[in-house]
């Protein structure tokens, strides 16, 4: 009679081959999972590197603003502090009267003194504010020194010029100084 055959090597081998496919599927997993981790990583250091380059460009462009402001304003003090000689010397052109063969010589120095100086202010970007009697009172370019009721004008209507005032680039470095007219009607 023949023995009983044995069918546990079967069981083994359904055993060993779940037992490698779960080895395998481990293995794929923690490769996934190492996989997954790294593209996480990549991404990460992706975001980084865009911000850095944003943060850089943003620099450069403040930077260049900079610049550019220093460059325009950057002598607007030494400017401000100009503007008492370029009076004196309006006033002084003024107060000479008539021109005379005696002052002849200092008449034309003067004047081209002050031809001078509006030049160099023209050539640095300094340009004269110079409102005319009549002309209606802004307060983004002029300062009203004093109000008064003057016939014949208008409230609001420049009276009277103090002193010139002047822009450097489209910054106002000192307002024009006048009278207003304060007539109600």
């Amino acid at each position: 009679m023949a023995e009983p055959k044995d069918e546990d090597f079967l069981d083994d081998l359904e055993a060993a081959e779940a037992e490698a496919y779960a080895a395998e599927e481990e293995e794929i997993d923690g490769e996934a999972a190492e996989l997954d981790a790294v593209i996480a990583e990549r991404d990460a250091f992706k975001d980084k590197f865009m911000r850095a380059l944003a943060d850089a460009e943003n620099a450069r462009k403040r930077a260049d603003k900079q610049r550019r402001e220093a460059e325009n304003y950057g002598g607007s003090k030494l400017a401000r502090d100009m503007l008492p000689v370029y009076d004196n010397m309006k006033r002084a052109i003024e107060a000479m009267g008539e021109k005379t063969e005696e002052n002849a010589a200092l008449h034309e120095g003067i004047e081209l003194t002050m031809r001078e100086l509006v030049n160099v202010f023209r050539k640095h970007g300094i340009e004269p504010i110079a409102p005319e009697v009549g002309d209606r009172f802004d307060p983004n370019l002029h300062e009203a020194m004093f109000e008064a009721p003057l016939p014949g004008t208008k409230a609001g209507e420049i009276i009277q010029v103090s002193a010139e005032g002047f822009m450097l680039h489209d910054r106002l470095l000192r307002p024009a100084q006048v009278g207003v007219s304060s007539n109600p009607g």
